[in-house]
């Protein structure tokens, strides 16, 4: 282990940790919550420039956080997420030397000899690996018979793609901290209660030692490939087997737009709004048709290829995805429960999308159903069919509206983050920013329309096996109506019956938290001054004794 690199990570996460404890929960439990939101922009600016600095200092792991949280400017307050952008081309290259020795002991001779040409400059830098120009040979099958005076073949240009020098060693370093972060992050019950952070660690770590088998991110690039081998509009590189080894990968060059130069792309007259659909459209496919995605979509692995033009309708383009070293893969026991969701969605079925949260396993044991499927009700009717720059026009009032009617399920909120769903979360959300960012009036309601229709007509084609599982259900909710009914009438005879409002429960329990919290935070307030007060006046034991009861008194506020 990298013990300086080790200690430098924990060291950051816990100052940063920390600080957000104090502003986010502590103050606010306080009563000085006015303070927490007024400064709450300022503080995520630093935290980010600290973290950006960081990650681009270290590399490794903290790279791909980064450019995670970066992507995500559909939830994370823009402050942050437009500090962390840079990281998309900030990762350093590495010195080619290192990079060298590498790839000649994969090869087990010089590049010479394996190329016919290699340029040492970098093509791109990423966390895991570098990008370099190379020449290779034309096949001579698919070179024409040179005559006399015929110019020789051309040579191709290839990506070549190395790993870095001991990046198994830098992985494992930060995943050794990021676990230990993990296990702090365990001490908050809410966090506790809806993730299960050292297993999601687990699984980041077994996706990225996956990630170091360059073998295997070329069987990836194959396999999805094939799955669009009918769609001309996805572009996939060819791999270069010949040329590729487990730390070395060769791969087709393809030249293209970076899908967030917006720029480039309007002036190549392709239009925003085509790539976020047609982005869209190759999930749709990807998770519910092919159940295997490219689970790491941020803005370095997408370009847009600009092809001929088509007058008024605009240039038709092709989307070409790189770096299949992060691929998903959607398990059967998922494919059902998102099938169900997608159906949901499309027909603002609230109680179908309830049934669907249980089957992926997204809400906790003592979730109120009831309240959750009124809730559904609520935001397909308030907020089903609105773009995204219509969702953000929504007015203040009518959100507060929202808030007050469902207080009480947004308090206790009853989700939790299943591991086997991480990747397709992960990408799903930077999905959405990506949509959002290309296209600010995206509408993903209507653009699952077309595709959901798809999936309710094979459902019509199962037909009776869906009446047999109703029929089914009905059966053995019918056989516990006797024995549910005789202890009903027995708390009753009994004087037991009791009814439970949840949402009054809720807010009386809420409001006694909130009187603890109050009194704890008068006394926490009155021992800190006595106790500065005394320890200026000489009196360290009687300060130490109200430092103490101050102390006290914030663990209280805390746990109430």
């Amino acid at each position: 282990m990298l013990r300086k690199r080790y200690r430098r990570i924990t060291l950051f996460f816990a100052r940063a940790l920390a600080g957000l404890f104090l502003w986010e929960v502590i103050l606010p439990r306080l009563g000085l919550r006015f303070l927490s939101n007024r400064t709450r922009n300022r503080r995520l600016v630093r935290l980010a420039r600290r973290y950006r600095a960081l990650a681009v200092r270290m590399g490794g792991v903290l790279i791909k956080v980064g450019q995670f949280l970066s992507a995500r400017v559909d939830i994370l307050p823009e402050v942050f997420t437009r500090e962390l952008e840079g990281l998309q081309d900030e990762v350093p290259p590495e010195a080619f030397p290192g990079l060298r020795q590498v790839a000649e002991a994969e090869f087990g001779r010089p590049l010479e000899e394996v190329f016919l040409r290699f340029d040492p400059q970098p093509l791109a830098a990423a966390s895991i690996g570098q990008a370099h120009y190379a020449w290779i040979a034309a096949p001579s099958e698919t070179s024409p018979p040179a005559g006399e005076g015929a110019p020789p073949p051309e040579d191709i240009r290839v990506v070549v793609k190395i790993q870095r020098p001991n990046i198994e060693q830098i992985v494992a370093t930060d995943m050794s901290a990021l676990e230990r972060v993990g296990r702090w992050l365990q001490w908050y019950r809410p966090i506790r209660q809806r993730a299960d952070i050292p297993a999601l660690l687990d699984d980041l770590y077994r996706s990225l030692r996956e990630e170091m088998d360059y073998q295997q991110e070329g069987r990836y690039a194959e396999q999805f490939a094939a799955n669009f081998a009918d769609n001309p509009r996805i572009r996939v590189p060819a791999v270069h087997w010949e040329y590729t080894t487990r730390r070395v990968i060769t791969l087709e060059d393809i030249v293209g737009i970076k899908i967030t130069d917006f720029a480039a792309i309007e002036a190549a007259n392709v239009s925003r709004r085509a790539v976020a659909d047609l982005l869209f459209e190759s999930y749709l496919k990807q998770v519910f048709l092919d159940h295997f995605f490219h689970a790491d979509p941020h803005p370095g692995n997408l370009f847009v290829v600009p092809l001929e033009e088509n007058g008024s309708a605009g240039r038709a383009f092709q989307l070409a995805f790189i770096d299949f070293g992060m691929m998903g893969h959607v398990e059967p026991r998922q494919r059902a429960g998102l099938r169900q969701m997608a159906i949901a969605i499309t027909t603002q079925d609230a109680a179908r999308a309830v049934r669907a949260y249980q089957m992926l396993g997204f809400l906790l044991p003592n979730a109120d159903l009831e309240l959750i499927e009124r809730a559904g009700v609520q935001v397909f009717a308030r907020f089903w069919g609105k773009s995204t720059a219509e969702l953000r026009q929504i007015s203040f009032d009518e959100v507060r509206e929202f808030i007050d009617e469902f207080r009480s399920l947004l308090y206790a909120l009853p989700f939790q983050l299943p591991t086997d769903m991480i990747w397709l979360g992960r990408a799903a959300s930077i999905l959405s920013g990506m949509c959002t960012a290309l296209n600010p009036d995206f509408n993903p309601w209507w653009s699952l329309v077309p595709f959901t229709q798809l999936l309710i007509e094979e459902e019509r084609k199962r037909g009776w096996e869906g009446v047999r599982q109703e029929l089914s259900a009905a059966e053995r909710e019918l056989r516990r109506l006797p024995a549910r009914l005789n202890n009903l009438l027995t708390q009753v005879e009994t004087g037991k019956l009791r009814t439970r409002n949840p949402e009054l429960s809720a807010q009386a329990a809420r409001l006694e938290r909130a009187v603890l919290r109050l009194t704890a935070g008068v006394v926490f307030s009155g021992a800190l001054l006595g106790g500065v007060q005394l320890h200026l006046a000489g009196a360290e034991r009687a300060a130490l004794g109200l430092f103490g009861v101050a102390l006290i008194a914030l663990w209280k506020a805390w746990r109430g």
